[in-house]
């Protein structure tokens, strides 16, 4: 297979990992909350998008060609611990929409015979 031909490949698996991504978000329904400040004035806000945090998808090993093309695209770097790692910047603050996106990415790469993790952490 050509170079050519394999970063298409690449650009279509990412794009079809995206979608995934982006439709999972849309369908996630976070749980609301209600954060009260202590003392003083006892004000509260709501936050319909939940709690807030971080996702991201980790593709190993860092070297494979698809983590290879991920960084010479922009659009991976490398993880910390190994692997390179997609960072989630869409939908906010909200954890829960940040995770679904990255569990259907990671689902789609898996799909096709990659090694990739959904991880996540709160803010």
């Amino acid at each position: 297979m050509s170079k050519v031909s394999r970063m298409a490949e690449f650009s279509a698996l990412y794009a079809k990992a995206r979608a995934a991504g982006l439709a999972a978000a849309g369908a996630s329904v976070p749980t609301p909350m209600v954060v009260s400040e202590t003392g003083g004035s006892g004000r509260s806000w709501y936050v319909s998008e939940g709690a807030c945090g971080f996702a991201w998808v980790t593709v190993r090993p860092g070297n494979s060609p698809f983590a290879n093309y991920l960084k010479k695209a922009g659009l991976g770097s490398p993880a910390y611990g190994g692997g390179t790692q997609i960072w989630v910047s869409e939908f906010n603050q909200s954890v829960a929409r940040k995770e679904a996106y990255a569990n259907a990415f990671a689902e789609v790469l898996r799909e096709a015979g990659l090694k990739a993790y959904a991880g996540s952490r709160l803010d």
